[in-house]
């Protein structure tokens, strides 16, 4: 083990403070870890009754990977245990479900009532509309309380929705809503985002020309301009109004399909994933049970996209499904100013945040005198996932918010439905940077790149060693790609294609794609694992390292940071680049080091690094970079690489 990754994953064990420990949850933990032991799908068995079924299952899975399915034989319907169950409850059909925020400053406050109808009349509009079960519903809008009305609306009727990152402009949306054979697109009219407007309904139009499929459009009027629609376009308030009484819910089979969502990359041709609807279900709300423990009073707060997964997990599906309040913001989180987070967390009572570590990095940049004017003495938790958190912003997180409240980092994929691994909360001491044991229910392996299992400390190939309920059951059109991408390059296993290694006390560290993993003069390292030594620098405040090729060693790393405006770029630049020597060896030693004043990302805040590679090898991006939020971080990020703006090798 390289000396940078043994002080990468040598971080001592936090214990959880007695205060954040919860009686009810550790008793709750103990039973469910206890079936698992049994058999996970005892466990899930155990998960799937907590739900509210139309007809109860026969099996709880049959088949394995390449092929399975849970809970056959059950009917079941999501907006059923999402919205109606708390709506019909006296203790509860007055709850809010949602508290909304517009960028403007706009609130917004829907209870689970007034949900359950908003729904129903959507539903029925839809159904009016021709849609029944099995087609395809777009969803093209930013976080709206309408974004919770139409995913649920599809659900009651079985439509299959796909949610359309807001930030996508015509290529994007055309060929999402192309592949998946849309026959409506609910949309809003224009959203804002760092008080400017951002046009949807021209950009869809504009794509339309390439979505024969579509029949219909749905316009939500986001900015109340009353903007003039075309024929085929037809206002969400007026559509509600139509039908005379909500629509019936619809019976689906646990293994039908509830949505799709897109995943790119370096392919050209986005890939559409696939989960079910009991699986999905039962997996999100056990996802929520553990990653954020529901309590009476709590106000969760999901920081993230409506069209990044996370969103449905956590807040749409597995939020709901709970019967928690949830609380939505339109808009940058430091627009109009840095203290936009906290702001928001203060006024609705926030007891509950997700984000992503970038979140935290971004706080921590913002400065220590801004966190300690907003105690936010109602905040319980902060939990990250979606790229990997560094050490130094879980300790920053953990002394400065809510007056020290636990840090959770969790780890999933979109193919994964859910995060299965992280400590659960109330329950498990902490480790900064890892992402903890698995949550019962799922297992896993990190192999050799010839399939054999490493001793820990070793790093390797992560894998799921069984399925689990919200794990995508195929490819849409396409299961030989499904088959071949996640089930080929290890048999009997679900390969994450990401690159892991289990520390001594047997907590699990997510490293990055192993496509990071790059190769200095036959060394090879997780480009993390040179990141977290650059990022450690105290005038850092973000860094993103890349692998680039080299004409002798093969491939060498590029450093990209952002630095405090009180520090020196060149001497920070400096430094980091002696700290990379000191700390892992002259073989790592940086190429380039560039000082950015931003990073392109997309609207959940992760770094987008293949962009960054692609400037440096080839002078624009190659690939998809439609999730992008800010083009103007691209033109800076490139107009350092062409410039040479880095310091001076040694």
């Amino acid at each position: 083990m390289s000396d940078s990754l043994s002080d990468l994953i040598s971080a001592p064990i936090s214990p959880l403070a007695e205060r954040w420990r919860s009686a009810a949850h550790v008793e709750a933990a103990a039973a469910a870890r206890a079936l698992h032991a049994q058999d996970p799908d005892e466990y899930w068995a155990w998960a799937a009754a907590q739900q509210r079924w139309i007809r109860p299952w026969n099996t709880v899975r049959s088949g394995t990977f390449g092929d399975f399915r849970y809970f056959d034989g059950g009917q079941i319907n999501v907006a059923d245990n999402c919205v109606d169950r708390w709506a019909e409850d006296p203790a509860s059909s007055d709850r809010a479900a949602v508290i909304w925020e517009g960028e403007p400053g706009e609130v917004r406050t829907v209870t689970y009532s007034e949900l359950a109808h908003e729904v129903g009349m959507l539903a029925a509009g839809l159904r009016g509309l021709g849609i029944t079960k099995g087609d395809v519903v777009g969803i093209y809008m930013p976080n709206l309380v309408e974004a919770f009305v139409a995913i649920q609306a599809c659900n009651r009727i079985g439509a299959i929705y796909t949610v359309l990152f807001s930030g996508f402009g015509e290529d994007a949306v055309a060929s999402r809503l192309s592949l998946a054979g849309a026959r409506v697109v609910i949309v809003a009219d224009a959203i804002y985002r760092r008080g400017r407007l951002v046009e949807l309904l021209q950009t869809l139009r504009a794509a339309r020309r390439h979505t024969p499929t579509v029949e219909h459009v749905i316009v939500v009027d986001r900015t109340g301009r009353g903007v003039g629609l075309a024929g085929d376009e037809l206002p969400y308030r007026a559509l509600l109004e139509q039908p005379s009484e909500p629509a019936a819910l619809e019976a689906l089979d646990s293994s039908d399909p509830a949505f799709l969502i897109f995943t790119s990359g370096t392919e050209s041709k986005p890939k559409g994933v696939v989960h079910s609807v009991g699986g999905f279900l039962v997996g999100t709300w056990a996802n929520v049970r553990w990653q954020v423990g529901p309590e009476p009073g709590d106000v969760y707060w999901v920081a993230a996209d409506v069209g990044w997964l996370t969103f449905p997990i956590q807040a749409a599906v597995g939020g709901l499904a709970h019967g928690m309040t949830i609380a939505c913001y339109e808009g940058a989180l430091n627009a109009p100013t840095p203290a936009r987070f906290y702001e928001i967390c203060e006024r609705h009572r926030v007891t509950k945040v997700l984000a992503a570590p970038t979140v935290l990095r971004m706080l921590r940049s913002f400065g220590d005198e801004l966190a300690a004017a907003h105690p936010l003495p109602d905040l319980r938790l902060m939990t990250v996932q979606g790229e990997p958190l560094d050490g130094d912003s879980f300790t920053w997180a953990t002394n400065h918010l809510g007056g020290g409240v636990p840090v959770i980092n969790a780890y999933g994929q979109t193919e994964t439905g859910s995060t299965w691994t992280y400590p659960i909360y109330g329950v498990d001491d902490l480790k900064a940077g890892s992402v903890g044991t698995p949550v019962p229910g799922h297992e896993y392996a990190v192999l050799s790149d010839s399939g054999d299992p490493v001793d820990p400390g070793v790093k390797g190939n992560l894998v799921l060693t069984r399925p689990f309920p919200t794990l995508a059951y195929t490819v849409w059109g396409d299961h030989d790609r499904y088959l071949s991408t996640y089930f080929e390059r290890f048999p009997g296993c679900y390969a994450t294609w990401d690159e892991a290694v289990v520390d001594s006390d047997g907590h699990l560290w997510v490293l990055g794609r192993a496509d990071d993993v790059i190769n200095i003069a036959a060394h090879r390292i997780s480009t993390m694992e040179i990141e977290a030594v650059v990022a450690s620098h105290a005038d850092v405040t973000e860094a993103a390292v890349i692998g680039v090729p080299h004409p002798t060693k093969g491939t060498v790393p590029v450093a990209f940071i952002t630095v405090r405006s009180s520090a020196d770029p060149s001497t920070v630049s400096a430094e980091a680049r002696r700290t990379v020597v000191t700390q892992i060896g002259g073989y790592a030693q940086l190429g380039e080091v560039y000082v950015t004043p931003a990073m392109p990302k997309t609207r959940t805040g992760k770094i987008m690094r293949r962009v960054l590679r692609d400037v440096v090898v080839h002078g624009s991006p190659a690939g998809d970079i439609s999730a992008m939020e800010d083009a103007s971080a691209l033109d800076a990020v490139t107009t350092v690489v062409n410039a040479g703006q880095s310091a001076p090798g040694d």
